[in-house]
C-alpha cells in the first residue's frame, strides 16, 4: 500500500502495485467489506467485479499487484460502467 498508487472511482478504490521482482502475469484481489450487505450481496459484488475484470484483463500485462475494494454504488451500477472504470485502472497501470 505504501509503494505502490491508489485509484478512486465511484465504484471502487483500488491499490496497485508493479512487482518487477515476480514473473508472470497481473493478479487482482477483492476484498468487499460486510459494511456492502450480508454474504449474498457481498458474493454478487464480487462475481460482478471479477467478471468486469476477466473481460479486460488481457489489456494488462506485466506483474501487477492489484487489490480492488468495492464501494456501495457497485451494485446499482451498469456493467457497461464498471467496465469504463476498469479499463481507466489498466491504463493508468500501462502508464505507470
Amino acid at each position: 500500500y505504501e509503494n505502490g498508487f491508489r485509484y478512486g472511482c465511484p465504484y471502487f478504490a483500488a491499490f496497485c502495485l508493479r512487482e518487477d521482482s515476480r514473473e508472470g502475469g497481473p493478479r487482482v484481489g477483492f476484498t468487499v467489506p460486510r459494511a456492502i450487505g450480508n454474504s449474498v450481496v457481498r458474493n454478487r459484488v464480487r462475481r460482478r467485479m471479477r467478471e468486469a475484470v476477466r473481460l479486460r484483463l488481457h489489456s494488462l500485462a506485466g506483474p501487477w499487484a492489484i487489490v480492488l475494494n468495492p464501494r456501495r454504488t457497485v451494485m446499482e451500477a451498469p456493467f457497461e460502467a464498471l467496465q469504463v472504470e476498469i479499463d481507466k485502472l489498466f491504463d493508468r497501470c500501462r502508464k505507470s
